[in-house]
């Protein structure tokens, strides 16, 4: 089985930025902790500050990966292509946020993904990418 990850801007800097939100972990330390979990599987990883390298990332694994675990970032409440770009796709993605984005400001509230994923989790910090895979791995 294969799962994309794909992160989107900002992403980069977990470990270091907002830790009190986003936790003291860098995203490449925490892949290698799912990659040991989930050692019967073939993860991909993919991240970008580039709402059209994104685009072309969903693109290009769309049709290939059994699914999609996605934090599209601040994107989430501003890209109409990246919805649309998930809609054109074949693999289901689940939305994730480490932030209850809904605890958060207003304009975080709308979600141009959410209603083009297969489910979304919000605010259960990185567990939630293990949540997603789980609930891919279960399909």
């Amino acid at each position: 089985m294969k799962i994309a990850i794909i992160n989107g801007p900002n992403l980069n800097l977990l470990g270091k930025r907002e830790t009190e939100i986003y936790g003291d972990i860098s995203f490449e330390d925490f892949l290698a902790l799912l990659k040991k979990k989930y050692a019967n599987i073939e993860l991909s990883y993919f991240q970008s500050n580039v709402e059209g390298e994104l685009i072309n990332e969903l693109q290009r694994v769309g049709f290939d990966v059994h699914g999609i675990v996605f934090n599209p970032g601040g994107y989430t409440h501003t890209s109409v292509a990246i919805g649309d770009a998930i809609a054109a796709i074949h693999s289901p993605v689940v939305e994730v946020h480490i932030s209850n984005v809904h605890a958060r400001e207003d304009f975080r509230k709308l979600s141009h993904v959410s209603g083009k994923s297969i489910g979304s989790i919000f605010g259960l910090g990185l567990k939630g990418y293990e949540l997603a895979i789980d609930w891919l791995l279960s399909q």
